[in-house]
């Protein structure tokens, strides 16, 4: 089980931190807060890990992968503690399961956009966006002549 175990919580801390730098961070957040502290130690997790994040965002190109594996290592030794501590890898599973799921759907969202204006020349603002809904123009015809 230890082999087993290590893999768990590398896997784990990897996918935490790279889901550090996406839209479902807050949630990603959430799970990992309530995993490391459902024995009721270090009530400053949440803020620990928020923390993590904004070090990672703040660090160049040449730090970020330097600084992703310390935040990894850190939180890969506290979650191997967790496990350890409860003699069982079952809830360590269960937030790794959810973690993946928030990364396979962070990935899921990324789309790639390609906008091309045609037509001559436009005398009015351009909106490049995502979906619209119910969305209405009332142009006044007038002919020119």
């Amino acid at each position: 089980m230890d082999s087993e175990l290590a893999v768990l919580v590398a896997s784990g801390a990897t996918t935490l931190v790279s889901l550090m730098v996406t839209d479902s961070w807050t949630h990603a957040r959430e799970l990992v807060g309530r995993y490391l502290t459902r024995t009721g130690a270090d009530p400053g997790t949440f803020d620990d890990l928020q923390d993590a994040r904004a070090l990672l965002l703040a660090a160049d190109a040449t730090e970020r992968e330097r600084t992703a594996r310390e935040i990894s290592r850190r939180y890969g030794a506290r979650l191997r503690r967790l496990a350890e501590a409860d003699g069982s890898d079952e809830a360590l599973r269960a937030l790794l399961t959810s973690l993946l799921q928030l990364s396979a759907s962070a990935t899921d969202s990324w789309r790639m956009v390609d906008n091309r204006i045609s037509g001559g020349v436009q005398h009015g603002p351009v909106i490049q966006s995502g979906t619209v809904a119910g969305l209405t123009f009332h142009v006044d015809h007038v002919d020119r002549q």
